[in-house]
């Protein structure tokens, strides 16, 4: 308070005081007073909840456990192989067959390419560009807007690995039949 309200109070205490409330009023205070506080037995002793550290680190551990759990879900979901047939079916049975085709040409360049292993080195070095590319395309086909469009590179690039692959075949037949002519000139000789 400020100095000069409180001198003022000090002042006229007397003439503060001079008013009296009647003694009905203060009866009827303490039977409101009364009728509104619970009854003794109704009053229980209120405990504080506390907690210990071992309670709330197991609380905690088992909040990260089932977040991590719905997380690794999450990612497993996430991630599902879209059906190709589902987006178009021509498209699909074109994939099928174009990707069948390439994995044929492998394996016949596989065993055309033992007798020189440096140019089937080179070749299959084209080949898993061309691979890797395809693999880009199949990631890219689930976040894709335009699948369609996705699925169609993905048909060309298999085409185009069919294309090299035959290409790769043909120089690698080529190369052994003028290795064979070339024994054929020596023993004549």
């Amino acid at each position: 308070m400020s100095k000069r309200l409180e001198d003022f109070m000090k002042a006229n205490r007397d003439e503060f005081n001079d008013l009296e409330p009647r003694m009905e009023l203060w009866d009827s205070i303490e039977q409101k007073l009364n009728l509104a506080a619970p009854k003794p037995e109704d009053i229980k002793k209120r405990e504080a909840k506390t907690f210990s550290l071992g309670f709330v680190l197991r609380v905690a551990a088992s909040v990260i456990v089932v977040m991590g759990v719905c997380f690794a879900l999450y990612l497993r979901n996430g991630n599902k192989a879209i059906e190709l047939a589902d987006i178009n079916p021509t498209y699909a049975k074109q994939q099928m067959h174009y990707a069948s085709l390439v994995q044929t040409k492998r394996t016949e360049l596989k065993t055309l390419a033992k007798s020189d292993p440096q140019l089937y080195k080179e070749f299959s070095h084209e080949i898993a560009k061309m691979d890797s590319a395809y693999s880009r395309l199949k990631s890219d086909l689930a976040t894709s807007p335009n699948q369609e469009r996705i699925l169609r590179a993905m048909i060309r690039n298999l085409q185009i690995q069919t294309e090299v692959l035959n290409q790769q075949l043909s120089v690698i037949e080529q190369f052994n039949e003028w290795k064979k002519e070339e024994k054929n000139e020596i023993k004549n000789i």
